[in-house]
Parts: C-alpha cells; structure tokens; sequence
C-alpha cells in the first residue's frame, strides 16, 4: 500500500503567547495620561485627529467609544451612520485639547448607473490635512472645495491642521478593499508623508473578525487571523505594524469594558504622543 500524503497541519488560530505584549492593568494611568495631557506648543489649543477610511468602517463609532470611555458611560454624540454623511466635524472629547475629526467615507469612483458618487475627495481631504477646510463643511462628492468657496479657510493656523492622520479599516474587509479605494488611501497616505503628518491605521469590529477574540478579547494578540490582517494592511498601505491598532468599538454594550477600553486608549495614546511630537517639530523649525 501506498503511504498516503499527509495534510498540512492549519496553523493554531490563537498562539500560546502573545505576539504584542500589552498591559492590561494600566486602563487607569492611561486614562489619567490622557485626561491630563496639555499641548508643549503655547499656540496649540487643541491636537486635531483626522479619521478617513472606506465608507461604514466605524470611524464615528471609534469617535463615540473614545467619548465613552473618556466619560465612563455610553454616549452617542458621532452618529452612527455619519460615514455616509458629508459633513466635515469636529468632536471634543472630555478634555478640550483633544479633538478628533471625521469625514465621509472614501467610496469607488464608478458607482452603479444613476448611482452619484458619495465619497468625500482625495483632494478635499488633503485640503482638510492643510486646514483650509472649516469646520462644519458640507462635502460635496461631485466637486472639490474651492479657495473661493466661503467655507475655505485661506489662512489656516496650527489649531486648524490636522497633526495626526488615522485611516480606519474593519477587519472583515481588508481582502475585500478595492483596487480604487487602496489607491486613494494611499494618495492621502503620501500627501500626509509630503506634510510629515504622522500617520496611524486602526482595525475596528475585530470580535467580529476573529470568534476566538469575541469569547476573549484579551486574546487579540494571540489571534494569528488578525495578526495577518494587520500584517496586510502595513504591507498595502505603508503603515508600520506599530502604528496599527486593533479596536472593539462599542455598539450594543449598555455597560463600559475595562478590556475595550484598554485597547481604545493604547490607540489614543499613541494618537497624542504623535501628535505632540509633530507640532513640537513645527515649533522648532
């Protein structure tokens, strides 16, 4: 008889030490590290945290889990669905010398007949990056904002620019990102890199991504199936894997997590630090 050839053996979804060290006793000096930042640069009111990505990713969820946690209790003040809105804004968390900003989503640029183009443009949000867009700007997918439009801001300030670029993914979808939508993330990507903007990337809806991870989420760094998705997403984007973060957002929880909350906050940690470094180089040049 002929020996039979053996399976490949699937490697284990979840590895025996994590492949990130994290700690997750630290939510409270965190929390009070980031309750206490103040900016070094005098002329600095406030760090101004743009979010971009594909359309429906959670970036106005991620918004509202930061505001939960900063809080200590479920807020919504980023509506859920404002990916598919279009308006450019800006949301205080507890402490006001943090400000993220969200805009629409990025969509394909050929939607189906009698379908118009939703996503907001690279161009706008490179002209957001540079600060010429006020805050409140209602995004118009067809046309670019203009250096005529009233909502152009022609003499932006430090407090007016972005000084941390954060792209959004699910973790479900990094396969399933279009030739298009990569190519405009990586257009903004390389812009923000001309203006030395830091950048940062965060995966959201990883419970969904990974069940081992749903039953513990204190697995994440365990988990060799978001471990590859994040891999993906440095080797697609540019990103390095240190300044990709996996996120829970929260969605039907009624109740903050100490765990969700200790994966938020080492993302918005970073987020500061990034930040503080960039407009501190600016005040040195």
């Amino acid at each position: 008889m002929g020996g039979q050839k053996s399976r490949p053996v699937d490697p284990p979804k979840i590895l025996s030490e994590e492949w990130r060290k994290m700690q997750w006793t630290g939510k409270t000096s965190d929390l009070q590290y980031i309750n206490n930042y103040q900016p070094h640069n005098s002329e600095l009111q406030h760090l101004r945290i743009l979010l971009h990505g594909p359309a429906g990713v959670g970036k106005s969820s991620f918004i509202n889990s930061v505001d939960t946690l900063l809080q200590g209790r479920m807020t919504s003040r980023a509506l859920a669905d404002a990916n598919y809105g279009a308006s450019f804004t800006k949301k205080n968390f507890q402490n006001p010398k943090k400000r993220a900003t969200d805009i629409m989503g990025l969509e394909k640029t050929m939607n189906p007949p009698n379908e118009k183009h939703r996503g907001v443009k690279v161009e706008d949000i490179i002209l957001a990056m540079k600060g010429h867009v006020k805050d409140g700007y209602k995004f118009n997918p067809e046309s670019s904002l203009s250096e005529h439009d009233h909502d152009y801001n022609k003499e932006p300030t430090v407090n007016d620019k972005v000084h941390v670029l954060v792209c959004v993914i699910d973790a479900n979808k990094v396969k399933l990102l279009s030739d298009d939508i990569m190519k405009k993330m990586r257009d903004v990507r390389l812009a923000a890199s001309d203006m030395g903007i830091p950048q940062m990337a965060i995966l959201t809806r990883i419970d969904e991504a990974c069940p081992d991870v749903k039953e513990n989420i204190k697995d994440v760094y365990k988990s060799s199936c978001l471990k590859e998705q994040m891999e993906k997403v440095s080797v697609s984007l540019g990103i390095p894997l240190y300044c990709i973060f996996p996120v829970k957002n929260y969605h039907s929880e009624i109740q903050t997590d100490d765990d969700v909350d200790t994966l938020i906050l080492a993302a918005l940690k970073q987020m500061i630090d990034f930040g503080e470094d960039y407009v501190n180089n600016l005040q040195t040049c």
